[in-house]
C-alpha cells in the first residue's frame, strides 16, 4: 500500500478544491478506460466515445501518448499537476502548466509510466502541447456545456463531505472517500493500495478535488499534494425523468421535481445538486411535502434521508401514461 505522513499542521490547512481541469482529466482517463462506475456514466460514455475515438484515429501521435501516459497503476507526473489550491481558477490558466512542461521533463515522465524506454513515435518535443490540446478539446466539446450541472454536483459533495468532518472526523471521511483510501493512525493516510514508498507532506498544502467521473488518483508537487476522488454515484447520474405537466401544475414545478426524484432515498444535499436550486428552496419544498405526508423522513447512521410514502407513489403513478 501507498501512504503519506500527514501532520496535524498539514490536515488543519487541507481544503477542497473545484477544478474544472481535474473534471476533465477524470473525463480522459473515464474514456480512455471505457469502464463505467454507474449507468449515466455509460451513458455519457457511449455519447462521447465515437467522437473522442476519431479524434485519437486522426492523431496517432497524440493517441500513442495517451496509451503510454495512461498506464494501469501510474499516471505519467506531467498529465495530472496538483490542483494550485485558488478558489476558482479557469480552466486554460489549469491548463498552462502541461502545456509548458520541458520535453526532457514530459520523456521522464513517460519513461516512469511505461516502467521503460518512450517509444521511437513519442521522441519529439510537442508532447505536452499536445497533451495540452487534446484537454482542451475535451474540455469544450464535452466538458464544458455540461459544465454547470457538474459544478453544482462537485458543490454539493464538498458540502456533504464538509457536514461528514464536522460529523464524524478526518478518519471517518478518508474512508469513504475512495476505494483503497484510509486513515491507518499515527499520522499516515494510506491513499491506494499500490505498494509505492511512504511520502512526508510536512510542509505542504494537501487538497481534496472531487470529479463526477468514477475515477480518481494522487498527484503532488514540491509544495503541495492532491487527492482526486469520485462524487457519489447517485449525485453523477445524468438528469432524471421530467416533471409530468399536470403534477407540475399541481404542486409547482420546482415541487414537483423533488418529489419526483425522491424514488429512492436522498439527502438534502443530493437534492440541492440533483435540482440546482438552493438549500433553502429545497428545504422549503421538503417541509410542506412532509406535511402533506407525500414523502417520509428518516436517519440513516448520520445521514438523514427523504424517500416518497405510499401517498406520494398513488400521485406519481397517477401521472403515468395510460
Amino acid at each position: 500500500m501507498s501512504w503519506w505522513r500527514i501532520s496535524t499542521d498539514t490536515l488543519a490547512e487541507s481544503r477542497f478544491v473545484i477544478s474544472a481541469l481535474a473534471e476533465t482529466t477524470a473525463c480522459l482517463l473515464a474514456l480512455h478506460k471505457d469502464v463505467a462506475a454507474h449507468p449515466g456514466e455509460r451513458q455519457w460514455l457511449d455519447a462521447c466515445l465515437p467522437a473522442y475515438r476519431a479524434r485519437l484515429a486522426a492523431d496517432p501521435i497524440t493517441a500513442l501518448l495517451v496509451w503510454s501516459a495512461l498506464r494501469p497503476g501510474w499516471i505519467a507526473d506531467f498529465v495530472v499537476p496538483p490542483a494550485s489550491g485558488a478558489a476558482a481558477p479557469a480552466f486554460h490558466d489549469e491548463l498552462a502548466p502541461i502545456r509548458e512542461t520541458p520535453a526532457d521533463q514530459v520523456h521522464a515522465d513517460l519513461e516512469v509510466a511505461l516502467r521503460g524506454p518512450v517509444p521511437a513515435g513519442l521522441r519529439r518535443p510537442d508532447l505536452a502541447e499536445r497533451l495540452a490540446d487534446l484537454l482542451e478539446w475535451l474540455w469544450m466539446e464535452l466538458v464544458r456545456p455540461d459544465w454547470a450541472r457538474r459544478r453544482r454536483v462537485i458543490e454539493a459533495d464538498v458540502v456533504a463531505r464538509t457536514a461528514q468532518l464536522g460529523q464524524a472526523g478526518w478518519a471517518a471521511a478518508f474512508d469513504a472517500m475512495r476505494p483503497g483510501m484510509r486513515w491507518l493512525g499515527e499520522g499516515r493516510l494510506q491513499v491506494n493500495r499500490y505498494d509505492f514508498p511512504p511520502r512526508d507532506l510536512s510542509g505542504a498544502r494537501l487538497l481534496f478535488v472531487p470529479v463526477t467521473p468514477g475515477v480518481g488518483w494522487v498527484s503532488w508537487a514540491a509544495d503541495r499534494y492532491a487527492v482526486m476522488y469520485p462524487c457519489s454515484g447517485v449525485l453523477a447520474e445524468p438528469d432524471p425523468a421530467p416533471v409530468p405537466d399536470a403534477l407540475g401544475a399541481l404542486l409547482g414545478p420546482a415541487r414537483a421535481r423533488v418529489l419526483v426524484l425522491l424514488d429512492t432515498p436522498k439527502t438534502t444535499t443530493q437534492l440541492v445538486a440533483l435540482t440546482g436550486q438552493g438549500l433553502g428552496s429545497v428545504g422549503r419544498h421538503l417541509r410542506i411535502l412532509l406535511d402533506a405526508r407525500l414523502v417520509r423522513r428518516r436517519r440513516a447512521g448520520r445521514a438523514v434521508l427523504y424517500d416518497r410514502t405510499a401517498a406520494g407513489e398513488v400521485l406519481i403513478r397517477a401521472q403515468a401514461p395510460r
